[in-house]
């Protein structure tokens, strides 16, 4: 992912309350914290400043003042930041408007999908175009990428942890190596209407940020034949995966896995295996 840090430097940046940067060629703004939870904002191309506002601390204050273009129109916008709980990054983010010169916050988007309400320690990604908003839950790390559609920013997709049991799993498939530091979630992307349209099972550290189907974990059949059930809690199939078999992990539900078979004849082929109560 693109860091901010390599996006251009402001022209002035005394410290992190006050800074002046260069929104584009020709275009240059400013943005001041008031010590009031607010933030005071103007460019050369308004009339006059605008008063925002800003994200604080737990004590209403802790704020700082950076810059990028996180709507990726090629003009960078202003942004203000808290840290909360110790690691976690609120994020309050002001669009630049080229015709009036002026800036507006942007909208988090909302819903029982996102994993963090809000605009967390946000990434933007100029390649895939992609937000990427992240944060800390108890020991787990949860994170939700955004796009937009037309001026509206949307979920694009997002995780939840899967809960496999590794015993059970190891005796039907094989993942091969692993990553020390990998942990396995569902990530699921969605449509501008918030529909579901994939799902893959990969590293919560590693968000699939293209990519259409997503990759699932890779993983090879372990027994001599497996079943392969059309929906989980089936009872009976005709369709077999056999040893060797190179598959995808494609989401988990209830002691059941839905993978993807890419058939050398009939292409990609998917159902659902159960995994053996583990002793």
């Amino acid at each position: 992912m693109a860091s901010v840090a390599l996006l251009s430097a402001p022209l002035l940046a005394a410290d992190d309350s006050q800074i002046r940067f260069e929104v584009a060629p020709g275009v240059t703004a400013h943005a001041r914290l008031l010590g009031d939870g607010n933030v005071e904002a103007g460019s050369n191309r308004a009339k006059s400043p605008q008063v925002l506002p800003a994200s604080t601390d737990e004590e209403g204050g802790g704020t700082r003042l950076g810059h990028a273009d996180y709507n990726f129109d090629g003009y960078q916008d202003l942004d203000s930041s808290a840290t909360l709980g110790q690691v976690n990054e609120s994020v309050t983010v002001y669009l630049y408007e080229p015709a009036s010169g002026l800036f507006r916050a942007l909208a988090a988007p909302e819903g029982p999908e996102i994993s963090c309400e809000g605009l967390w320690s946000l990434t933007p990604d100029p390649a895939t175009r992609t937000l990427s908003s992240s944060c800390r839950s108890g020991p787990m790390w949860y994170t939700d990428l955004y796009r937009y559609q037309g001026e509206k920013l949307y979920l694009f997709r997002s995780m939840r942890n899967a809960f496999i049991d590794t015993g059970a799993l190891a005796q039907v498939l094989a993942l091969g190596a692993e990553d020390d530091a990998e942990i396995l979630t569902v990530w699921s992307t969605w449509d501008t209407a918030g529909k579901r349209l994939e799902t893959a099972i990969w590293n919560a550290f590693d968000p699939p940020m293209d990519g259409a189907p997503m990759p699932g974990r890779s993983a090879s059949v372990v027994p001599d034949k497996l079943p392969l059930y059309s929906t989980a809690g089936d009872t009976s199939t005709k369709r077999y995966l056999l040893k060797g078999d190179r598959v995808e992990l494609l989401d988990e539900a209830d002691g059941w896995l839905q993978l993807r078979y890419q058939n050398p004849r009939y292409g990609p082929v998917l159902g659902w295996v159960k995994l053996p109560t583990s002793e």
